[in-house]
């Protein structure tokens, strides 16, 4: 074999993805918060970068359209009147502003932290309790190391006997001061399992007298939750009035206590887009609201000139860095619009009468019907909401797959989802409808063959039950 070295021309393409081209990408799929987020970070690092105010626009349209004399006119008129107080307002140390803020209220002037009190935990409640007690400070001590093992629904995590080694306490001990947690504020909070958390809280409210009662939740939750009610109703010879109100008294328990401190904070959305319907016709508006108008600075030209060659490639990386972001910015709020006005082209009929008449649509007749590829469209809709004249959606929920109906056509699987959701809202609770009934009910309104397993798999996505845990004996 002969090895040798040789020169050889070869054509290859490839992609090279810039710096710039990366952000432009990254700006495509951020949310709405985290663009804002994004833009002001730039506006700190960059100082080529500076935000358009409408009062520097408004002056610099008035000294536009004034002439030199207007200009000379104005400043002699200014220094003619112009008060000593207002040169001290600017410069002293008790500004001009400051009579004005005598006016404010005390909620007006405190800052935002001040003014708004972070939510109690449930660990802040406890030891808070914990604290106001009669035990002593060994007990208090085991105590806090039971509320440190509680999970976010209250549940204790820890066993006794890991308890006995975190506090080089007794077991007897753990257990006495455990029962007194467990009825504090909520009761049957620090419980170990479902039964012992419900019958806290019996205890507490003095049902514990009743066996039946008692009976009821340490024999028969399963029982209790899959409605299996005969078996109940033969063993303690009750009527249906009587298990009722057994009923009633389980269900008003609070078998997960601490959920209410241990839930996270509400999201609170901000669309991207708005819809407004005018007749037959929509318009589409960005929601520019907060996000700065950005432009290049004429600062540093000075600088820029005299500036060595070090300084000189650094200030022009930061201004190109600048309008690379402003150029990316148009285009993201550009495509975010063209997309949203192709959907609103191919979802028409849902904007006009809701959910029910979501079309089937996927990312490639977006992207062939704006000239766009697949993977911009998929970004541009990630992270992005509109509101709409029948609420906020996420923009990937204009996008579903289809189910052919029996004339050729395609309808959306949101739209079989909505039916669904709006046959079993409407069912008699004492005889719910079966997925085989609800089948028919589509086949006869939409003119679709649906199998009943495909009927239980979008009732199972929408979270409601099947119809025998539905169904109701009251």
């Amino acid at each position: 074999m002969d090895l040798a070295l040789r020169q050889q021309l070869k054509l290859t393409q490839q992609l090279v993805m810039t710096p710039q081209l990366q952000q432009a990408i990254k700006l495509l799929q951020l949310s709405r918060l985290e663009l804002l987020e994004t833009v002001q970070n730039e506006l700190l690092e960059n100082p080529f970068l500076e935000e358009t105010l409408e009062e520097d626009v408004q002056i610099s349209e008035e000294k536009r359209s004034g002439s030199e004399d207007d200009k000379d006119a104005y400043a002699e008129e200014v220094a003619r009147n112009a008060d000593w107080e207002d040169y001290l307002g600017d410069f002293s140390s008790t500004s001009r502003q400051s009579s004005a803020h005598e006016f404010e209220s005390l909620e007006d002037s405190a800052n935002f932290e001040a003014r708004y009190a972070s939510a109690t935990s449930l660990e802040g409640h406890l030891t808070w309790q914990l604290r106001l007690s009669r035990l002593n400070e060994e007990e208090k001590d085991i105590g806090e190391a039971i509320i440190g093992n509680l999970s976010s629904s209250g549940y204790l995590q820890a066993s006794v006997e890991d308890l006995v080694v975190q506090t080089s306490s007794q077991p007897e001990k753990i257990e006495k001061v455990l029962a007194v947690v467990q009825r504090f504020d909520p009761v049957g909070v620090a419980a170990r399992t479902p039964k012992e958390c419900l019958l806290t809280q019996i205890e507490v409210l003095h049902y514990d007298r009743d066996p039946i009662l008692i009976s009821l939740v340490t024999e028969h939750l399963e029982d209790l939750e899959a409605k299996r009610y005969k078996t109940i109703l033969r063993k303690f010879k009750l009527t249906l009035e009587d298990l009722k109100e057994y009923l009633d008294i389980i269900q008003g328990l609070d078998p997960m206590p601490g959920a209410s401190f241990g839930g996270s904070e509400p999201t609170y959305i901000s669309p991207d887009v708005f819809i407004y319907r005018m007749d037959d016709d929509f318009i589409i508006a960005l929601n520019d609201e907060g996000l700065p108008q950005l432009q290049l600075t004429s600062l540093y030209e000075d600088s820029l000139k005299s500036a060595g060659d070090a300084d000189k490639e650094y200030f022009q990386e930061k201004m190109r860095s600048a309008a690379w972001l402003i150029k990316s910015l148009y285009q993201r709020q550009r495509t975010l619009y063209k997309v949203m006005e192709s959907i609103v082209r191919f979802q028409k009929e849902f904007f006009l009468n809701g959910v029910s008449r979501l079309k089937p649509l996927i990312l490639k007749d977006i992207a062939d019907d704006i000239s766009m590829h697949e993977s911009t469209v998929s970004r541009i809709t990630s992270n992005k909401y509109a509101a709409t004249p029948f609420g906020t959606f996420e923009l990937k929920f204009f996008f579903n797959s289809s189910l052919p109906l029996d004339d050729g056509s395609e309808v959306g699987s949101e739209s079989v989802k909505s039916l669904i959701k709006k046959y079993i809202a409407s069912e008699d609770p004492k005889e719910p409808m079966s997925d085989e009934y609800i089948g028919e009910l589509l086949k006869e309104e939409l003119k679709v063959t649906i199998a009943r397993r495909t009927v239980a798999k979008y009732r199972t996505a929408l979270g409601i039950p099947s119809s025998s845990k539905r169904r109701t004996f009251f």
